[in-house]
């Protein structure tokens, strides 16, 4: 079975090709394309890579490219994890919002909508080249922002492009985890949008165990999301949210931390990470060493300046597990390809799922998954304050889209205006003139 990696020059590639060495069955993927516009980032991955699979000898085998349809033809799956703009492009998406008074963040607010309004343009061309080129592929999305642009390629390619994400399931198995249950036999009654979702239960051997843990404070603030959030806020809110949610529930705060740094997130990883590919030209750097080295640094100053805004100081280690994306995405991959049927939160259209949405709509919710695809699971209504969220950033996510489909400006400002960490058309205005002069992946926006 055959992979293909787009954004193959990207970090977090390792991660992926270490699940696939994890896998010996019958069926399993026996090559992997990596596609990147960089052929030197290539070049850094592929020798990460090769250390990975040492000793290893049924190790799928790796191949690189910088041409997308080489790269699409004949795929069995494609894994899409692209960065349009880079980290530059994230650094400087940070940088002018913040300039605005208003965040920046990657995938939330003006941020995500910056890098929504450059990704999906791009996303659809892949889309139609895989539908043209690899008909019978499966896309799994890791393209942020992951539900947005899951549901812009989905216009072309229907069910068979499934988004993934590692934050719901991180948050799932932390608070299994905190309730002395299995968090891999957890039941996740996870609903919303992707990095705007609320954990509503977590059942263990068929109990739903969250009222025990919302009526404790001190179990509720012993893990990350609850020192985030607070228990007293988890306990008026009844659900868990994703800690994505922190930048609107303590906008201002978050806004404020963000103004003080010496260095943003963007502009830290994308110093970190320049740092490591430089390291890579050196042919004798240990390749699987630097980048682990360079990984664990990322992973320990994750959404640092929301612990500082919380006051809660460093993560635990306990707390550096993410939801492991890689895992998802093998998971996914082996319940469509031998019919492993499994239960995962993934980003599907809504179909019925939830009624306040349309159908086409793409939503972050548990699916089971077999070789038909994944099928959201039913789910009772959320909350009225949660059902309002997630309406209005959706109706936002559908005038990115067709702001790229129309190159509109007026269309990209009514976007930005709309959000509710935005809510101001003359900021909006701003941003476009900004985000325009600053990305050339944003050139295509008329002045209209």
């Amino acid at each position: 079975m055959r992979l293909t990696i787009l954004g193959g020059g990207g970090f977090r590639v390792p991660l992926v090709y270490g699940a696939l060495l994890g896998d010996h069955a019958e069926g399993r993927v026996t090559r992997v394309t990596l596609h990147d516009l960089d052929a030197g980032r290539l070049a850094a991955v592929a020798r990460v890579l090769a250390e990975q699979a040492e000793g290893i000898p049924d190790a799928p085998q790796v191949t690189v490219t910088t041409d997308l349809d080489e790269a699409l033809t004949g795929a069995d799956f494609v894994f899409s994890a692209i960065r349009v703009g880079g980290l530059a492009g994230r650094a400087a998406d940070e940088r002018e919002a913040l300039a605005e008074g208003v965040l920046g963040q990657e995938t939330v607010g003006a941020g995500g909508i910056a890098y929504g309004l450059r990704t999906v343009p791009v996303a659809v061309d892949i889309a139609q080249r895989v539908a043209r080129l690899a008909p019978d592929a499966w896309v799994i999305n890791f393209t942020n922002p992951a539900g947005l642009v899951t549901e812009a390629m989905s216009r072309h390619l229907g069910d068979r492009v499934i988004g993934i994400c590692d934050s719901p399931v991180g948050l799932g198995r932390r608070i299994a985890r905190v309730l002395g249950g299995d968090p891999d036999k957890a039941w996740i009654d996870y609903v919303g949008l992707n990095h705007l979702g609320w954990v509503r239960g977590l059942s263990i051997d068929g109990r739903d165990e969250l009222p025990r843990l919302l009526g404790d404070a001190a179990l509720l603030e012993s893990f990350e999301e609850g020192k985030l959030f607070g228990a007293e806020w988890l306990q008026s809110l009844g659900m868990i949210p994703n800690e994505y949610l922190h930048y609107y529930y303590f906008n201002r705060e978050a806004v404020s931390a963000y103004q003080g740094v010496v260095q943003t997130r963007g502009a830290f990883l994308h110093d970190q990470q320049s740092r490591f590919y430089e390291e890579m030209k050196d042919p004798a750097a240990p390749a699987l060493a630097t980048w682990d080295r360079t990984r664990a640094e990322r992973e320990a100053t994750y959404m640092a300046e929301n612990r500082e805004v919380a006051g809660v100081g460093e993560r635990d280690a306990c707390d550096l597990e993410s939801g492991g994306y890689e895992q998802v995405a093998l998971s996914l991959m082996r319940a469509i390809a031998r019919n492993e049927r499994t239960t995962l939160i993934l980003n599907v259209r809504n179909r019925t799922t939830l009624s306040a949405l349309d159908s086409d709509a793409v939503i972050e919710v548990p699916c089971l998954v077999d070789a038909g695809g994944a099928h959201p699971v039913s789910v009772a209504p959320l909350p009225d304050h949660a059902t309002g969220l997630v309406c209005s950033v959706k109706a936002v996510e559908r005038e990115v889209m067709a702001a790229a489909e129309s190159a509109s400006r007026a269309t990209a400002v009514k976007a930005f205006a709309l959000h509710p960490l935005v809510d101001s058309v003359t900021v909006a205005r701003r941003l476009v003139d900004r985000y325009t002069r600053e990305h050339p992946g944003l050139a295509y926006l008329n002045r209209k």
